[in-house]
């Protein structure tokens, strides 16, 4: 237990600077203040200001000491390829799935030329509203190519689709090409989302494919342009 001490210290670090006991810029108390404080080693402090520099909660300023870094908005990974339940998990606030539209469509211009099909092919048509914390701040906009994924409800949609996608159906989701850009509202975005007074929002465009190489979905995931920031944390080692 001792030796991980310093994760313990880390936990209740974050914990403070994420209910904003210690505001964005604000420094933090100097290493021999917390060691005073959490009755501890330097080194076991030390373990613990790494590890809030790595996961990007403090910036470390030589000869000034350690400062807070913005973490006030949803962190949404731009690497990486994660279902909105996933993020929701690991966010800790209260979300739920509205599904707003699910319908199997053929396949029109658009959608031959974002999924690579011909206009004869059945595409599965899922459009929810992600609501975390009381309000509707995510538009996301599915599209699944029937060849690929043969059945699909909307008591699946309701929930995660990956999970049914990987667990029921097998599938070996492998790597995505992500475009980001923030655009003008629509009125589906008006209709669905508590935009207040917003007129742009960020797109988050997805070309998802499986492990043989093969495009089966195409997803617009539109979100609010005050809640989310997306995140590709990176540090250059020298």
């Amino acid at each position: 237990m001792k030796e991980n001490k310093f994760i313990s210290i880390y936990e209740q670090l974050v914990d403070k600077i994420k209910r904003g006991d210690w505001r964005p810029n604000t420094k933090l108390p100097s290493e021999n203040e917390l060691v005073e404080q959490y009755q501890t080693s330097r080194e076991t402090i030390r373990k613990a200001l790494n590890l809030l520099s790595q996961n990007g909660y403090i910036q470390k300023m030589k000869g000034k000491g350690s400062f807070v870094l913005d973490v006030s908005r949803f962190d949404f990974p731009v690497s990486g390829l994660v279902s909105f339940k996933e993020v929701a998990e690991k966010l800790g606030h209260t979300s739920t799935t509205i599904v707003k539209e699910f319908e199997l469509v053929k396949a029109d211009q658009d959608l031959c030329t974002q999924l690579g099909a011909t206009k004869k092919d059945l595409i599965w048509k899922v459009v929810r509203a992600r609501e975390i914390d009381g309000e509707k701040i995510i538009l996301d906009k599915d599209f699944f190519h029937k060849k690929y994924v043969p059945h699909l409800t909307k008591d699946i949609c309701k929930g995660s689709i990956y999970e049914y996608l990987e667990k029921d159906l097998g599938l070996k989701i492998s790597f995505a090409k992500k475009e980001i850009s923030v655009d003008e509202l629509t009125d589906e975005d008006k209709c669905y989302l508590d935009l207040k007074d917003y007129e742009h929002i960020v797109v988050v465009r997805n070309y998802v494919y499986l492990e043989d190489a093969s495009l089966f979905q195409y997803t617009e995931s539109r979100h609010r342009l005050d809640k989310f920031r997306f995140v590709d944390f990176a540090r250059r080692g020298i």
